[in-house]
């Protein structure tokens, strides 16, 4: 199997399952529990929220422990919208992000009186931070914009929005969840932001919440005071022992790997665009996590992309991995202004720390040999209008990476 989806999941690192496995086995007391297997689960807990405060710069009361990316989300746009509300009930968020964010932000907005400014997206997928300005108001409670892109990789200018809420005083959250492990992390500029340990080769199942000290927030959930009263409900001790552990191994030669994945990232496209001329590169790779390729194939579509992949031993996605295996048009393509056809024929190659050159070479022959036999049907999709970015001398002056254009 060649694995490339390291954005859906990735694999469970030696580190943490060791740090797991007591607690899957004869440590497996409650933490709330006050007899002392309680007591050793609760001192287990404390320790992981030590470990990941020291990693992240926080403080460890600003860490709440929840059960992944999607439900950090949650507690962050619900609660943190709701606490706000006498403030306001105007929120300002991406089309892009997430569908964690976006359903919750259009729950508030069907049901609690919410009013969302969404922003566009440019072509390359960022944010235009001159409409952002122009969308804040007095009653602006909240703005949500994540750091990375999960499908395109695509980054966005944390530093810049930041001092530009900071200015007006309203919240900013992030969704990190593809950042931590990827791109640097400055909790500095947020006063909450999302993680998921699955993404960084922990276990699925746990996830955290960082919550800027003296921000207040309205629980979701009731029925235990754990988490300082704000995530009720039994912690999972082995996953967050594992969150921990991973978060330190995926941090390890953080900046090394970077520089490796950028590497076998810009050979694959070379090779791709090499052996299928008619493949479009749908984000900027200079701006963009050095892990991330996403491509539109004009040929055929995902699904039949997808499958014959999988058929070849090879793990892709679509883009995101929370639509229960659904393949649709992906959303956020569509918000970056790409036609229907170009969507619909997007596929996402992610890659992580396992990786190897080979992997990225026998995946691109496969790749073209799908095409190739798609090519040969006499009901191909075509898209003549659209043609693959340039690769030629300026991709090598750029170390390998392009900037997407559309001729």
């Amino acid at each position: 199997m060649i694995y490339l989806d390291y954005n859906a999941t990735t694999p469970l690192c030696a580190e943490a399952r060791k740090a797991m496995l007591p607690f899957l086995d004869e440590k497996f007391g409650n933490a709330s529990s006050v007899h002392c297997a309680g007591r050793e689960a609760r001192a287990a807990i404390d320790a992981a929220r030590d470990r990941l405060a020291d990693l992240l710069g926080a403080q460890p009361h600003e860490l709440i422990f929840t059960s992944g990316g999607t439900e950090s989300n949650n507690l962050a746009i619900l609660g943190l919208a709701r606490s706000r509300a006498p403030r306001g009930r105007h929120i300002i968020s991406c089309r892009a992000e997430h569908h964690a964010v976006l359903n919750a932000i259009e729950y508030l907005a069907k049901r609690e009186r919410f009013e969302v400014t969404w922003l566009d997206v440019s072509e390359a997928g960022a944010i235009d931070l001159d409409q952002l300005r122009g969308a804040i108001r007095d009653d602006t409670a909240l703005v949500s914009i994540m750091q990375a892109n999960n499908e395109t990789g695509v980054i966005q200018p944390l530093d810049e929005i930041s001092q530009l809420l900071r200015e007006r005083g309203v919240l900013l959250h992030s969704d990190m969840v593809q950042s931590f492990g990827k791109v640097h992390v400055n909790i500095s500029l947020v006063d909450g932001a999302s993680f998921a340990a699955h993404k960084f080769y922990g276990s699925k199942g746990a996830g955290l919440l960082f919550l800027r000290s003296g921000v207040a927030i309205e629980p979701m959930q009731f029925g235990g005071a754990q988490e300082n009263q704000r995530r009720p409900g039994t912690e999972n001790v082995a996953a967050i022992a594992g969150m921990a552990a991973a978060a330190e191994f995926v941090l390890q030669d953080a900046l090394g790997d970077q520089a490796r994945e950028r590497e076998l990232r810009d050979e694959m496209w070379r090779e791709i665009s090499a052996r299928v001329p008619e493949a479009i590169c749908n984000s900027d790779l200079r701006r963009s996590l050095a892990n991330t390729l996403n491509v539109s194939f004009p040929q055929l579509d995902s699904e039949t992309m997808l499958m014959a992949l999988d058929l070849e031993g090879v793990c892709a996605s679509s883009g995101s991995a929370c639509m229960v295996g659904s393949v649709v048009a992906s959303h956020v393509l569509l918000a970056m202004g790409l036609p229907m056809e170009i969507a619909k024929s997007a596929v996402r190659f992610s890659l992580g720390k396992f990786s190897t050159l080979n992997e990225i070479t026998a995946t691109a022959k496969i790749v073209e040999a799908i095409v190739a036999r798609a090519t040969a049907m006499p009901d191909k999709v075509q898209a003549a209008e659209w043609r693959r970015p340039r690769v030629t001398a300026e991709f090598a002056e750029t170390n390998g990476e392009p900037s997407r254009s559309l001729q």
